[in-house]
């Protein structure tokens, strides 16, 4: 078969993250692979070698990419669109195949316009009429899918996401950044739904002594972080919590396992997820982890985490003091990580991907 895959997103963070991992196993499945997307980002990546590129850079979710999809999308059996984005227009492709990770943009966690609202239906419905095989990453997903959109349930194959063990055992790679001694790390993308004002209301709740030797750590991008949310920024300024919290801003891969390795804690309080793969990316680390119990973040983190409700901040604040503290509820958490993170691998996932793929031919 010939596939085409918009991989526009290959540098983002989660769908990113995706990508890269699947990609690589299942190009010598195909008998011609096409992407669409950057050349020079893509040529950085050894399997662009096998496989053709398409320049195609236009902005995802825009309606240019819309108007361009059906002349920059060559005749093939399988048309691949790794998020909801699907054209809208009669396109050269066989076969739709499309990953929807979650219905954030259809829920009311979402913090967007009804403009932007609007549009994301559009392109859900689409997604789902249109598909010939729909892929998401959990059973929660599978669900909302459901909720939201007038899926058929029997076109969507749920394919959970992986983690590199060997990459996150491997903490040997530095940075650049300059952390403190002790901290409390959260990994993600910086959006109101992420809820990073709960485990800052709780942070600031601790004594001044805890505070003195636990700082805060935040990989994500530091702008969006203070330009997003202004309630989290008058937090921080109030509070006099800048000289308590370091911005890393955008981490490479490489330097992350080190980052999460030499961390106390890891928290995660977000309140959608389809996935959450930094939860996996800790606990492959031997980092303990506090999660928030919403969405699909129990499905994944099993019993190898701590779970906590979302809204509780007072809560979150006694169980970040404890957990830190309590050394035998570690060595507990560790053996379940074990065992959880085994359900969790690439291999698995691009086994699953292929034989999705087959009941197309």
């Amino acid at each position: 078969m010939k596939l085409v895959i918009d991989i526009r997103l290959i540098n983002a963070s989660g769908i990113g993250t995706y990508l890269k991992n699947v990609i690589p196993g299942i190009l010598q499945n195909f008998d011609e692979v096409l992407v669409l997307g950057n050349t020079k980002e893509i040529e950085y990546f050894e399997w662009s070698k096998k496989i053709k590129i398409i320049e195609f850079n236009a902005k995802v979710y825009s309606l240019k990419e819309q108007f361009q999809y059906p002349k920059i999308i060559p005749s093939c059996d399988v048309l691949w669109c790794p998020h909801f984005n699907t054209p809208l227009l009669p396109v050269k492709a066989q076969k739709t195949v499309t990953t929807i990770h979650d219905v954030y943009h259809l829920t009311s966690e979402a913090s967007i316009s009804q403009l932007k609202r609007k549009y994301a239906r559009i392109l859900f419905q689409n997604a789902v009429k249109k598909a010939s095989l729909i892929f998401t990453v959990s059973e929660f997903s599978k669900t909302e899918i459901l909720k939201y959109t007038k899926a058929d349930s029997q076109k969507i194959d749920v394919v959970y996401c992986g983690v590199n063990k060997l990459l996150f055992e491997n903490s040997e790679a530095k940075h650049d950044f300059k952390l403190p001694d002790n901290y409390i790390l959260y990994v993600g993308n910086i959006k109101p739904h992420k809820n990073l004002i709960v485990l800052l209301k709780a942070y600031n709740a601790l004594s001044e002594e805890f505070r003195l030797k636990y700082k805060l750590v935040f990989i994500g991008k530091k702008d969006g972080f203070l330009t997003q949310d202004n309630d989290i920024h008058s937090f921080i300024k109030n509070n006099n919590l800048q000289k308590d919290i370091t911005f890393t801003g955008y981490v490479n891969d490489s330097e992350i396992p080190h980052i999460y390795h030499n961390a106390n804690l890891f928290v995660f309080p977000s309140l959608y997820e389809g996935f959450g793969l930094p939860i996996l990316e800790a606990l492959a680390t031997g980092t303990k982890v506090l999660s928030s119990n919403a969405a699909s973040l129990p499905e994944i983190g099993g019993e190898a985490v701590v779970y906590f409700d979302p809204k509780d901040d007072v809560g979150l604040g006694k169980l970040i003091q404890d957990t830190i503290v309590d050394s035998s509820k570690g060595k507990f958490l560790s053996a379940e990580a074990h065992k959880q993170l085994e359900k969790f691998t690439w291999e698995k996932s691009i086994k699953k991907h292929l034989n999705a793929f087959k009941k197309l031919e």
